[in-house]
């Protein structure tokens, strides 16, 4: 398949909270066919594929008539996995890391990421943020925070409330949303090189970008994708599904 620009679904098996969870169904569906079908939706992606370190993800994602591919088992996160990808593809120039758990992400939002990373040349990586109100989430260790300088590009990303505030009224917050897109030689940069002491601190591969002196622009969107990670986020899903029906 020609095209330079393609979504790239790291689907793996092992999963700490829910194993499997790619091939859970909701509504008769598996969670990574409800976030292929969102993705073959983005007008600016000229394919999508889904790489999956098991054999049995990979028979579900060519039977509901998705290009997949096997990967290795042994990588320590999904870039990793999609670089492996890429390699194999050398006519792929950008690639967007789609979490293969969130089946609620906006078709327009993948296209923003896209836009961002084909039209931007000084951003290596793009990804997206939102603004954060609620006082409970600028807290919480389990959402990503974000500062950016004024032209867009992340400055930091942490688990930490940044910035802090000495003098409250002035910060807007913004929440980290775990998709990215890459220029084909930022992805090679990223993954060929250390993990960096910032994102072992914090546990965030982004920083490793940072720390490398790898750019990334961000856009700010209106809205929070549902992320399956623990049974009561599957729950949640299924109702959301339920009521759309």
């Amino acid at each position: 398949m020609t095209g330079d620009t393609a979504i790239i679904i790291p689907a793996r098996y092992g999963s700490s909270r829910l194993k499997g969870k790619p091939l859970i169904e909701v509504n008769g569906k598996p969670i990574i066919q409800w976030v292929f079908e969102k993705a073959v939706k983005a007008s600016l992606a000229d394919r999508v594929i889904i790489a999956t370190d098991n054999q049995e993800i990979l028979t579900t994602c060519l039977l509901f008539g998705a290009e997949a591919e096997l990967t290795s088992d042994t990588h320590n996160c999904g870039s990793d996995r999609i670089q492996e990808v890429m390699e194999r593809h050398p006519e792929i120039q950008y690639v967007v890391n789609l979490q293969g758990d969130e089946p609620l992400i906006k078709p327009e939002s993948i296209d923003e990421v896209i836009k961002n990373i084909r039209e931007d040349d000084s951003a290596d990586i793009s990804t997206l943020v939102r603004i954060l109100r609620d006082k409970k989430d600028i807290e919480n260790p389990n959402i990503v925070k974000c500062v950016v300088d004024n032209y867009g590009y992340a400055l930091y990303f942490s688990r930490s409330k940044i910035p802090f505030e000495r003098n409250e009224g002035h910060a807007v917050f913004y929440g980290h949303l775990g998709i990215y897109g890459y220029k084909r030689d930022a992805l090679k940069k990223m993954t060929n090189s250390p993990q960096s002491s910032l994102e072992l601190s914090e546990s965030l591969e982004q920083l490793r970008a940072l720390q490398y002196g790898i750019k990334i622009k961000t856009s700010v969107v209106d809205f929070n994708p549902v992320g399956i990670d623990t049974v009561e986020d599957l729950e949640k899903f299924r109702k959301i599904v339920e009521s759309q029906l």
